[in-house]
């Protein structure tokens, strides 16, 4: 009887740890899915900050967020969403200035811009020239935010256009507009590798003057063509200065038409570096 009474305990101690036990196993694993695709943090932020926006960390301390720039691309955060769309949430402890959501994955709509051209789905997006709004990327670009899942052709979810002035003079209309993007922030597929042996200061150069991403190739043509225009243009300037002063110190009394051979020497020099310019600029802007 002892036996029976033991395995009656046990059956039920069994059954007893299923329903304990088992319904929290299955909680969890039934919204592992959607935590990592709805969990968003809370910053605080100016309002400067849109919903849709690409942004980044302003200050650690205070939790300050800021729009992203082509130039802090490595500082990639998230995208802005609105509160309504988020499951849970982690608020800090305090604030006292505007709470803005960001959220790092999930499918949100995300502010781009035709900046790279009209994006497909399953294109990836990164950051345009303007600050904390999208574009498509192309090999250039070291990050992206995510791939698209729809399509952002100028002629559907516009929410409006902007105007920019190139260093050049040249204005350009740039279309904004609202694009669902799935949110995964990672080195860019796209990246062209010898695009990392182009030097900072020179990729930043280069897009300061074509006002856009330039490729590798572009730049370093455009670094070949401005090397040979200054050597051309020294060495003519070198020779001609040197030719006129010795034919002046032989012959004093032409002194007049030397200098004036000497000062069409030295337009040439100059007319042959603009030249040289105008085609570095044409090369980036290709």
């Amino acid at each position: 009887m002892k036996k029976y009474k033991l395995l009656i305990f046990l059956f039920l101690g069994v059954i007893l740890s299923f329903f304990i036990s088992g319904p929290s196993v299955l909680a969890s694993g039934s919204t592992s899915v959607s935590i990592s695709q709805d969990v968003v943090h809370s910053y605080n932020a100016n309002s400067s900050v849109q919903i849709g926006m690409i942004v980044q960390i302003k200050n650690k301390l205070q939790g300050t967020i800021e729009p992203l720039t082509q130039n802090t691309i490595n500082n990639m955060l998230g995208i802005v969403v609105p509160s309504t769309s988020t499951t849970v949430a982690l608020i800090p402890s305090s604030s006292n200035i505007q709470q803005v959501y960001v959220a790092s994955s999930g499918i949100y709509n995300v502010l781009v811009s035709d900046q790279g051209g009209s994006i497909n789905s399953g294109d990836y997006v990164t950051i345009s020239s303007l600050n904390g709004i999208g574009m498509k990327a192309n090999q250039d670009q070291s990050l992206v935010i995510g791939r698209a899942v729809g399509n952002f052709n100028n002629k559907s979810n516009i929410v409006g256009n902007i105007t920019v002035t190139s260093v050049s003079g040249k204005k350009q209309q740039i279309i904004i507009g609202l694009l669902p993007v799935d949110l995964n922030i990672m080195h860019n597929p796209l990246a062209n590798k010898s695009a990392s042996y182009v030097p900072t200061f020179l990729f930043k150069v280069a897009q300061t003057v074509a006002a856009k991403p330039v490729s590798a190739l572009h730049i370093y043509l455009g670094l070949v063509v401005l090397l040979v225009t200054i050597v051309l243009a020294g060495i003519l300037l070198y020779s001609g200065v040197k030719s006129g002063m010795i034919a002046i110190g032989r012959n004093p009394l032409s002194r007049s038409s030397i200098i004036r051979s000497l000062v069409q020497t030295i337009l040439a020099g100059v007319l042959i570096f603009i030249i040289g310019i105008f085609a570095v600029y044409l090369l980036l802007k290709l």
